[in-house]
């Protein structure tokens, strides 16, 4: 009897409304004669925070995802009106981002027409220090036409969600029949505009200028200063005499003038790209998986080339022509014109380092990151002319050209064919092809690092100790890529390898998993397949609605999962069924529901388990842990399951001993049945 009146008590609090913790509307408005602006204004209550559009580390971020629009296009991607909140989370071994109290999201939109539509959703993840939200959309549509700036109704509509915990009270007016059998469809191409945080134009700067100094060593580079420098200091001793004060002071002045004329070229080439494409549709394409096969295909080339399969060089008409036009000019054109053939004839080793940067760079989400980018990689490309120039003594103790130049093209030609990996990854994700899950990545980066290593052993057996300097560089490079290799191996087993993370799919796509303490086996990932599963074996069935970017359901799966008795429990005597809210895989169709008056759409898997936690177990937030009787009636359509409950729900709560309770006294009620 007192079961039963705890269960009628749980279902009744169930019922309860209870205030809002977390609540959205947002409005529109017309900022610019040719440009409107959609505000998200956000409020959460006291001890809630809502995750920041750049947040990367494992919680959900905050995204815009646009379904259709006419008449106008995205400017740049989803901002805040503050700074976030960094703090550091032992779960993810990182820094998370989020914003407490109130944040104002806004979005640019530039008018291509007088009349436009645009449609979509905000999704947003939330969380307090004991529970945590499902991703949570906020529907949005607006159409109209081009009015006085500033002078758009303001046109608010709220989505409130509440969480606590107690319970949200859902009304529903669907069939769930498709909610709960909708098969799993391969992953969409991703459409929302979340990134990684810009980089700083500072950071962009040093990245470009690195690029340019590796450029510097390359055989296409090195060779051409000492000639070069040679010749403006004998032009300028020709032109002003053997005497006299001025003497060099000209070739210098030259020199100095072709630097300068390098740093103008290679930055217009990073205008250019982004006048030609802006910071926000090449920060778009980032995460498109035709361009990031293209970025793919276009690296694993210049890698290639720079293994010395082939030259990639431009036809020798174009050098000729601007050699020629060089040689009859004279004055400040006439130096830009030798700086362009320099630039021509040096393609074949700084189109790899140019290209990756305008890839990496102009995808970083910076306005200006293409053209920063380029700044920094000419001045460290010029740097060596002016400076010989204006010490032409340092020259005698310049290294000489030699082989070692080879081994910094095979090193960078390895780097960027390890890189390419990265972007066939973010299409292999986005599609679902699994051709690319975590362990093959790293068993390719292996292979590649592995051979790298030979290569500069084979180089140290080559030098026989006669040129100390190259035998020492090869055997230290040696030793570093053997000691990467052997970082990466236990990779294959499921080790974070954090030093690259940032590069490597997913742990999720991780196939290879070495038996571990905490280890459960073999959850159901559908609610009706693991209820029919436990039926056939005779046990009680464990709910964990969860999600991948759940920080208290990591901390309750490291600190209480861990334990044996637990483990023991969950893996011999429950069915477990697991329950990603946060799963963005695509539902084969949109699914609309009735929730609370509103019409909601449910678009992908997560928004599916979301709505059936709240709809049949009154609840919305995560971790949360429902034990049932799977010898009960569940049907598909309208109602609660709350009549199958066999213990009171948990939430996040990492007392071990009473967790163990709550799982004994389940089993215990399930065999008094």
């Amino acid at each position: 009897m007192h079961r039963l009146l705890l269960i009628a008590l749980f279902s009744f609090l169930s019922c309860l409304q209870i205030i809002a913790q977390v609540s959205f509307s947002h409005y529109v408005k017309q900022t610019a004669d040719d440009e409107i602006t959609i505000f998200f204004s956000g409020k959460m209550s006291d001890g809630w925070h809502v995750y920041s559009q750049n947040e990367k580390n494992g919680p959900t971020p905050t995204t815009l995802t646009i379904t259709s629009i006419k008449g106008a296009k995205l400017v740049g991607t989803l901002t805040a009106d503050q700074k976030p909140i960094k703090k550091f989370e032992e779960v993810f071994d990182a820094e998370v981002m989020y914003f407490e109290k109130s944040v104002l999201f806004s979005q640019k939109l530039k008018l291509t027409d007088s009349k436009y539509s645009v449609e979509g959703y905000l999704e947003y993840g939330a969380c307090n220090d004991q529970n945590c939200l499902p991703p949570t959309s906020v529907d949005f549509s607006y159409e109209g036409g081009i009015s006085a700036p500033g002078k758009a109704t303001e046109e608010e509509t709220a989505t409130s969600l509440t969480s606590d915990t107690s319970t949200t009270s859902t009304t529903s007016t669907t069939n769930d029949t498709s909610i709960a059998s909708s098969p799993l469809p391969s992953a969409p191409v991703p459409s929302s505009t979340s990134d990684s945080p810009p980089p700083s134009l500072w950071t962009i700067f040093l990245l470009g200028l690195v690029g340019g100094f590796i450029a510097v060593l390359t055989p296409c580079v090195w060779p051409i200063i000492p000639m070069t420098v040679s010749f403006f200091m004998k032009r300028g001793n020709h032109e002003l005499g053997n005497t006299g004060t001025g003497r060099n002071t000209k070739g210098i002045l030259d020199a100095v003038t072709y630097g300068i004329s390098i740093i103008v070229i290679y930055m217009l080439l990073g205008l250019v790209v982004t006048s030609l494409f802006g910071a926000s549709a090449l920060n778009a394409l980032s995460t498109n998986a035709f361009f990031n096969i293209f970025f793919f295909l276009l690296l694993l080339v210049f890698g290639i080339s720079l293994l010395g399969a082939f030259e990639i060089v431009l036809p020798s008409s174009w050098t000729n022509a601007i050699d020629s036009k060089a040689s009859q000019k004279t004055g400040i054109l006439s130096i830009f014109l030798m700086a362009f053939t320099l630039v021509l004839v040096s393609f074949s080793c700084t189109a790899p380092i140019v290209g990756f940067l305008l890839v990496e760079l102009g995808t970083s989400g910076n306005v200006m990151g293409a053209a920063i980018g380029m700044l920094g990689f000419a001045v460290a490309l010029a740097l060596p002319f002016m400076l010989f120039a204006l010490f032409p003594a340092w020259l005698k103790s310049a290294p000489k050209s030699g082989n070692w130049m080879t081994s910094v093209k095979v090193t960078l030609g390895a780097i960027e064919i390890a890189f390419s990996l990265k972007f066939l990854s973010v299409a292999d994700l986005a599609y679902g092809w699994h051709i690319l899950d975590r362990e093959v990545f790293l068993i390719l980066w292996i292979i590649i690092f592995f051979l790298l290593g030979c290569y500069y052993l084979r180089q140290v057996f080559k030098s026989n100790f006669s040129h100390l300097t190259s035998y020492i560089l090869h055997l230290t490079s040696s030793f570093l890529s053997f000691a990467f290799v052997a970082y990466m191996i236990p990779g294959l087993w499921g080790a974070p390898c954090k030093a690259i993370s940032a590069f490597t799919p997913p742990m999720s796509t991780q196939n290879w998993h070495q038996e571990a303490k905490g280890t459960i086996h073999n959850p159901y990932r559908d609610f009706y397949e693991g209820i029919e599963a436990a039926k056939s074996e005779g046990k009680p069935v464990m709910i964990d609605f969860t999600g991948y970017g759940c920080v208290n359901c990591r901390k309750m799966e490291a600190a209480v999962w861990t334990d044996p008795e637990v483990q023991d429990i969950i893996n011999n005597d429950y069915i477990l069924i697991q329950l990603y809210v946060d799963d963005k895989t695509a539902l084969p169709q949109p699914i609309k529901v009735t929730e609370n008056g509103q019409q909601r759409t449910l678009r992908t898997i997560g928004d599916k388990w979301s709505y059936f936690q709240r709809s049949r177990f009154g609840h919305n937030t995560q971790p949360f842990y429902v034990l049932l009787d799977s010898r009960q009636t569940f049907t598909k359509g309208e109602g609660s399951y709350m009549h199958a409950v066999l213990q009171k729900p948990r939430s996040y709560d990492e007392d071990i001993p009473a967790y163990i309770q709550f799982l004994q006294s389940g089993l215990k009620a399930f065999k008094n049945r």
